[in-house]
């Protein structure tokens, strides 16, 4: 258990570090298409420091995947969970996704596509990689045999 406290927060120390570079882009993005011009010292801490808890959290949770007795899809049902409520708090702390049930279902329409996108290129390339490996593995059978 110390080991993946101790692994999660490396891992979340690694990845905080993407925090504030994304909120640049989300605050270029903001600029250039929703016309703002000018952030206010607390909507820019807040930014940095909610954009910072949020990287964290996403890197450390990939410690989810290393712990062996937790099945595959417990770990992908927890890591999007908790991704959601931090993705869900950090836009609607930072207002960037305003309050009612239309953006809300349009938040997490395009949250589920984008985590159901991205474990479709995992699988596809650890396919892809396990099939290479078992193709070298028969290889080496062959040779010795």
């Amino acid at each position: 258990m110390k080991k993946t406290i101790s692994d999660f927060c490396f891992r979340g120390l690694v990845g905080g570090g993407f925090g504030p570079l994304v909120l640049a882009v989300v605050y270029l993005i903001l600029h250039r298409f929703a016309g703002v011009e000018t952030l206010s010292v607390d909507q820019l801490c807040r930014g940095i420091f909610s954009l910072y808890a949020l990287a964290f959290a996403a890197g450390g949770l990939n410690v989810l995947y290393a712990i062996e007795r937790l099945p595959l899809a417990a770990a992908i049902l927890i890591h999007g969970a908790v991704l959601y409520a931090g993705y869900l708090l950090t836009f609607r702390l930072n207002d960037w996704l305003q309050a009612g049930t239309k953006p809300l279902l349009i938040f997490s329409a395009v949250f589920l596509l984008g985590y159901l996108a991205v474990w479709v290129v995992i699988y596809a390339i650890t396919r892809k990689n396990t099939a290479k490996v078992n193709e070298l593995l028969k290889k080496q059978r062959a040779e010795k045999a």
